[in-house]
């Protein structure tokens, strides 16, 4: 993981996906794995066994992803940088430090929205 010295958030597709993309206000289901600068590891749904679902673009997650997962398609994998802004902040969560980089691999499982 290398230093990122811009503060913006950074959004590489791996997977382009062809599924149902994802919109503000959808029910988005994911597995995910999110490091700290260092490279360590805090967080994983894939060692938890379980998907991550959450509304998207509700504030109910932290800023990178409200603004990165938009538009990610069913079936794609997306690498984000994270600046600590678009993060936790000042605020130490758990292993997370106060204000700290943050980077996530993430795929995009499922999409639901009112019309489904």
């Amino acid at each position: 993981m290398s230093e990122q010295a811009n503060t913006q958030l950074s959004i590489e597709d791996l997977v382009i996906g062809t599924g149902k993309a994802c919109v503000k206000g959808a029910l988005i289901t994911t597995q995910y794995r999110g490091w700290l600068a260092d490279g360590s590891e805090f967080d994983s749904s894939y060692a938890r066994g379980k998907p991550f679902q959450c509304v998207i673009g509700s504030r109910r997650v932290i800023a990178g992803w409200d603004q990165g997962l938009m538009g990610m398609q069913v079936g794609g994998k997306r690498k984000l940088f994270v600046p600590a802004h678009l993060g936790y902040g000042e605020r130490s969560v758990g292993s997370i430090p106060p204000n700290s980089d943050l980077w996530f691999e993430i795929e995009l499982l499922e999409v639901l929205t009112r019309d489904d």
